[in-house]
Order: C-alpha cells, then structure tokens, then sequence
C-alpha cells in the first residue's frame, strides 16, 4: 500500500493504541515508540495494532502510517481510525433478576433451587446452509 518512490516508514498512534512492526526473519515485533523511529519498506513488513481496553467515544484512538522517500522528505501520510468496543458476557448469575458485572457467581455453578451460575444454550444447528 505504500505510494511510488517511498522507502521507509514511520508510526504515530494515539495513547490508548498499541502498535508492533513485524519484518520477516524476525520472531519478534518492534514496539513502535510515539514518533520519531522509521522503518525500511521491505516486504513481509508488517503493523499490527491493538487496543487493550473500550474507547470512550467513536473514532477516538488513530494511527498514523507516514512514507518517506529516498531524500528522508515525507511523501505521504495515511491513517485509520480506531474504536475499541468492550465486550462481556453478563448474566443473572445469581437468579435475582438483576444483571450484574462482577457478581461473584459468575466463576461457578450449583444445581438446585438455591443454586446459582449461568445455563448457556447455544443453538449450534445449521438453519441456512
């Protein structure tokens, strides 16, 4: 994806987002650092980026991928906007009709009319092939 005459690159990325660069023949990523580091173009060269916790609003985590040529003057820049969604599976775990977060329940599961714990149907049928 990198744009004609460009040779290196460098990262910069929002606080709430994690970035590595993958080359090929390495079995570790490069944490990318806030700025200022650049990378060859070579391919194989890979960004994987993450988010370790849900974003407070929409498009408000960005990384920002900028190409430079062979003079080290940049070429061009491109980014993408990131949006970290939280997801949790939460239940009436104790029964009470109350949906909690952190109920203690939720890590077992007692059969019977005082029991406790969640039941999970899964419909694993193939309706629509």
């Amino acid at each position: 994806a990198a744009p004609a005459g460009a040779v290196s690159f460098g990262v910069k990325h929002t606080e709430g987002v994690s970035v590595d660069v993958v080359s090929r023949g390495r079995d570790e990523a490069e944490p990318v650092p806030g700025s200022g580091t650049r990378w060859p173009l070579e391919e194989g060269t890979v960004l994987r980026f993450s988010m370790s916790q849900a974003s407070t609003e929409v498009n408000d985590n960005k990384v920002t991928v900028r190409f430079y040529g062979e003079e080290g003057k940049p070429i061009t820049q491109a980014g993408v906007f990131l949006t970290g969604i939280g997801i949790s599976l939460d239940v009436d775990a104790d029964q009470d009709g109350v949906v909690e977060r952190n109920s203690p329940n939720k890590a077992s599961w007692t059969w019977g009319p005082e029991g406790h714990g969640a039941i999970l149907l899964v419909g694993c049928d193939k309706e629509i092939p």
